[in-house]
């Protein structure tokens, strides 16, 4: 058994990035409705959030709800709807005690009015919180991101605020909605399925990746040591090589 004390040996991955997928298909080999899924989902993500209290790291988003889902049945996605909305309501407190500020990344506006305005409450009673950031990302989409992105700097442009000279990586980098935090270090997809599935497109350009078949609602903080261990063992080159890494000269 992995433990959070032996992981901190080694780098701790700043930033953690998961795709909670197989929520579905949890509830279906249990005869559930899908909707339970979801709902112990929430609770996995609880333990996950202890895991990354313990080591440290000081980052996680999480793809709640992209924006292809609203397309599923109107049961399910109201179902969700609610359950973001109960999430707010019972997890403040948990999060103010220990210490996670809370924010939402997505086309929010897509939201219905209640939903919204609970995320925005969230948001502004954790704002002060350190020791961890959970970023939700609800009604997003990398693509509608990147093209938002671009609409900005356009406008920008437009309004002489800015000239073409000036766009590089790290300004449009500061249009995203995740200009706050550091690039992820590492991506944990679940239940086995092998895509990025329109998330972070421009983020992970360098980012770990590690695959499990565990669907989401069986995903503990002992899974998370896991893909931190995991990850431990990569070698992080960025483009450079193993030489260059270890030749401290250079």
């Amino acid at each position: 058994m992995i433990s959070s004390e032996d992981l901190k040996t080694k780098p701790i991955p700043k930033h953690v990035a998961i795709i909670m997928d197989g929520n579905g298909r949890w509830a279906k080999q249990r005869n559930k409705p899908r909707i339970e899924g979801h709902t112990q989902g929430a609770t996995a993500l609880r333990s996950v959030l202890e895991g990354c209290i313990e080591t440290g790291i000081e980052y996680l988003t999480v793809y709640a709800f992209s924006i292809e889902n609203w397309h599923r049945s109107p049961v399910e996605v109201g179902g969700l709807m609610n359950l973001f909305i109960k999430s707010c309501h019972t997890e403040i407190d948990n999060l103010n005690r220990n210490n996670i500020r809370f924010r939402a990344i997505g086309k929010l506006d897509m939201l219905d009015s209640e939903c919204y305005q609970e995320l925005k409450r969230t948001e502004e009673k954790t704002k002060n919180n350190e020791a961890l950031q959970l970023v939700v990302a609800l009604s997003y989409g990398s693509r509608w991101e990147i093209a938002h992105a671009a609409k900005q700097i356009a406008k920008a442009a437009e309004e002489h605020r800015l000239n073409s000279e000036q766009v590089d990586e790290q300004l449009f980098a500061n249009y995203l909605s995740t200009h706050f935090m550091p690039d992820p270090d590492l991506l944990i997809r679940t239940s086995g399925e092998y895509r990025i599935s329109n998330y972070l497109l421009w983020q992970l350009a360098y980012t770990e990746l590690y695959f499990t078949d565990v669907l989401w609602p069986d995903f503990s903080k002992e899974e998370l040591y896991k893909a931190i261990a995991d990850y431990q063992t990569r070698e992080r080159r960025f483009g450079k090589t193993s030489e260059q890494i270890y030749d401290v000269s250079k």
